[in-house]
């Protein structure tokens, strides 16, 4: 069957280009799963706009009427208009708050939640060119960032707009000619606010990237591995001053964001403020002309409407602010949503049982990036089920990389990969994992119990199967010798068990998977001879009954492969058993010969 795998281009950060067109609408998006909700939030907003917009005209009667004519009873009922006026406004705004603050948080929910399932879709590759800080911090930091914006700013947008909108007909309908006055500075007033935003939205932009390199630096600094290299090296007190380089960037781009504009929109401020005596003045002018002065009431009345709208109309241009700050976050999210994964099922996948193990390589050929040398070229393999592997060869010979092929963790270039005679390729992803099981030389263990670490592989799994895996390991001895046994936590990646424990932790789990297929990448080479005759004890009693690939460096754990397969410049350079290898005089016996002298050599010394 013809494979076309899927690539997505990345530029010198890893990432792909943003696409900024077609953004806001794509934001919208977000919110039509919560539309019913953000209608009776629009239901809201415009109830607490009527209201308050009827206080003014409330107060107006009793000025003009109420008052001069000493009808108690009118000014009664309009004072007492005027307090359930306040109280219902702050009730629709609380409902209004609350309602958006929910839809908000689940936006932001959905959107973590979509960026992490992305990001689980990715091949190794992907990671193998992004820095594990920048990935966090796209999650924690960008989309934290973007809280102000999904869960108050959207609604204070529309509740500003439908108070302007509601303060200026009321405004029109007290007075136009003092209406117009207002309105006079409005086109200023909106220039200004777009120059801020663009601002800040190049601000944000630099601020994410440099919280993003900072949150690489903790990562790598501050992980058990990386204190034990500052330290050993000396480098700590170097490794503070560089976090310090980086945070005072940081101090820099805050303060920017923060003062950007800030004086243009204090100015507006102090406009909008001024405004009250430019309408004093004005009626003054209109009686002067001989025209028709507004009465005082509508006069008190108009100068309340006009200061109601200073708030939401400041509000509103300072949200727009906010916003295109915003979209800078937005589209580093959109990024990630964006990348395409270059290794995905097929809509129809074959869905295996119990997987016999019979691999087959047929003619593989394998390149990193389209436009590279070839990784692996021209290998065709095949291992029947329960059959044994041993892939030997010089750093960089391609040996890791071959058997990650099996698992998908890289797909082919060129040829297939088969397992029971199916290409991997066309298998679904479940049945995969549950036939190809791997142990690798950095063994990685969650900071957890040891039986969590365990029951990682198979979640159901019972205490008893726990134990039995971990015998088979033979690791159970150790930790039943610990404290709190099997609810020992591990501490981080596992610091507080040594590396063959670690090891044989890593079989343990992966026999507890119980898959068909076994991949051994080099699970002993980084091991004193003693725990790695421990250890080999623990691999022969994984691999019995299993299809079995060893990756390894050492002789001693490959010599009774029923073939061994000599790598060299990703081509197969020699193949067959270790007896006739070793008869034919080649790569293989040179190989054999430097490492038996230098573990001579080691177990010479006392």
């Amino acid at each position: 069957m013809h494979h076309d795998t899927p690539r997505w281009t990345v530029p010198a950060d890893g990432l792909p280009e943003p696409q900024p067109s077609g953004q806001v609408s794509r934001i919208l998006r977000l919110f039509r799963p919560y539309r019913s909700r953000l209608a009776v939030v629009g239901f809201l907003v415009g109830a607490s706009s009527l209201v308050a917009v009827a206080s003014p005209f409330l107060l107006r009667e009793i000025i003009d009427v109420a008052l001069p004519e000493q009808r108690t009873g009118l000014l009664g009922l309009l004072a007492l208009g005027m307090i359930v006026t306040a109280v219902l406004s702050s009730v629709f705004g609380v409902l209004q708050t609350l309602i958006s603050t929910r839809v908000g948080q689940q936006v932001m929910h959905d959107l973590r939640t979509a960026v992490y399932a992305r990001l689980q879709q990715m091949s190794l590759a992907f990671f193998t060119r992004t820095r594990t800080g920048e990935v966090q911090s796209r999650i924690a930091n960008d989309i934290g960032g973007m809280q102000a914006t999904v869960t108050s700013t959207a609604t204070s947008l529309v509740s500003n707009v439908t108070a302007v909108v509601a303060t200026v007909v009321a405004m029109l309908a007290l007075d136009w000619r003092l209406t117009l006055v207002s309105l006079t500075l409005l086109p200023f007033f909106v220039w200004i606010a777009r120059r801020v935003g663009r601002e800040r939205k190049r601000i944000t932009t630099q601020r994410q990237k440099q919280m993003a390199t900072m949150a690489a630096v903790v990562t790598e600094s501050l992980s058990v591995s990386g204190i034990l290299l500052g330290r050993t090296m000396g480098r700590a007190d170097a490794q503070t001053r560089a976090f310090g380089v980086e945070s005072e960037q940081l101090v820099d781009l805050e303060v920017r964001s923060s003062m950007a504009g800030r004086w243009r929109m204090a100015t507006i401020g102090m406009i909008m403020a001024a405004i009250p005596a430019l309408l004093y003045w004005s009626a003054g002018v209109m009686w002067q002309l001989g025209g028709t002065p507004p009465s005082i009431g509508t006069l008190v009345a108009f100068i309340t409407l006009q200061q109601g709208l200073l708030r939401p109309a400041v509000s509103l241009l300072s949200t727009g602010v906010e916003i295109q700050a915003s979209l800078a976050l937005f589209q580093r999210i959109f990024e990630y949503l964006d990348l395409k994964p270059d290794i995905t099922e097929r809509p129809d996948p074959v869905r295996l049982g119990r997987a016999r193990g019979a691999v087959r390589f047929e003619d593989v050929t394998f390149r990193y990036e389209p436009d590279a040398a070839p990784t692996l070229s021209g290998i065709s393999l095949a291992i029947p089920p329960g059959g044994a592997l041993a892939v030997v060869g010089t750093t960089g010979s391609g040996k890791s990389t071959l058997s990650y092929l099996v698992p998908r963790l890289y797909d082919v270039t060129e040829g297939r990969v088969t397992l029971d005679g199916v290409d991997v390729r066309d298998l679904d992803f479940d049945s995969l994992a549950r036939s190809v099981g791997v142990v690798s030389q950095e063994t990685y263990l969650f900071h957890a119990s040891v039986a969590d670490n365990l029951r990682f592989a198979r979640p159901e799994a019972t205490d008893a199967q726990i134990e039995a895996a971990a015998r088979a390991a033979q690791i159970h001895d150790h930790i039943a010798g610990l404290p709190d046994g099997y609810d020992t936590l591990v501490g981080e990646r596992g610091y507080r068990f040594s590396g063959g424990e670690k090891q044989r932790l890593a079989i343990a789990r992966t026999i507890l998977r119980d898959p068909p297929v076994l991949i051994l990448d080099e699970a002993t080479s980084a091991l004193d001879t003693r725990t790695e005759q421990a250890v080999q004890r623990a691999i022969d009693a994984a691999s019995a009954g299993r299809t079995t690939i060893t990756i390894a460096h050492r002789m001693s754990t490959i010599r009774e492969a029923d073939q061994i397969v000599v790598l060299s410049n990703g081509r197969i350079a020699e193949r067959g058993t270790h007896a006739e290898l070793m008869a034919r005089g080649g790569r293989y016996a040179t190989l054999a010969r430097g490492d038996n002298h230098g573990r001579e050599a080691v177990e010479a010394v006392p």
